[in-house]
């Protein structure tokens, strides 16, 4: 089977999460957060080093239970930082925690994240192809940096887009780009 040029056929998880989760809607809350937390981890760094870090994030940030992420403190947040199996930037690390407040005020103001998010899509899934940003990451981008979420840049949006469904670009070539054109 042919995929997405990105994928590195060589790494199963990486054929995995191209295969079974990328461009596929998913907007159950917990993975709405997961994604837009591993995605903020990103900036900076491929997504392949992130995703092979996913089972240890995981681990580390309570099975992405937003509630518990928003209540770390100091003392976790070090914690955290000496985690050799996540990624150890500090001002990632405390930009999760501030986040994960903002994205519960998010949920508590709109019923849901899912229910934010539409408030930009209309509940549209988008097929689009060969881009890294768009007019509605931009426009999102600038939405969660107004309430003060960080690493949330126009190009990490887009491919939080991508990752929780809401845009499917899997390319021509790809295995997938059939299932994407039906939708």
């Amino acid at each position: 089977m042919q995929r997405c040029k990105w994928c590195n056929l060589k790494n199963p998880i990486y054929i995995k999460y191209h295969d079974e989760e990328w461009g596929k809607p998913n907007f159950d809350e917990r993975h709405l957060f997961e994604m837009l937390l591993l995605e903020s981890f990103q900036a900076g760094l491929s997504w392949e080093c992130v995703l092979n870090k996913r089972e240890a994030f995981r681990k580390a940030f309570d099975g992405f239970d937003v509630d518990l992420v928003a209540l770390y403190d100091e003392a976790k947040i070090e914690a955290l930082r000496l985690d050799s199996g996540i990624i150890r930037n500090r001002r990632k690390i405390s930009a999760a925690v501030e986040n994960a407040k903002i994205f519960k005020l998010i949920q508590a103001e709109f019923g849901s994240f899912k229910a934010y998010i539409e408030t930009f899509t209309n509940g549209e899934c988008f097929v689009e192809i060969g881009k890294t940003t768009s007019q509605l990451s931009d426009t999102i981008s600038k939405d969660l940096f107004s309430r003060g979420m960080k690493f949330v840049g126009s190009t990490i949006i887009y491919s939080y887009l991508q990752a929780i469904g809401v845009i499917d670009s899997h390319e021509p070539e790809c295995f997938l780009y059939q299932e994407s054109t039906a939708q």
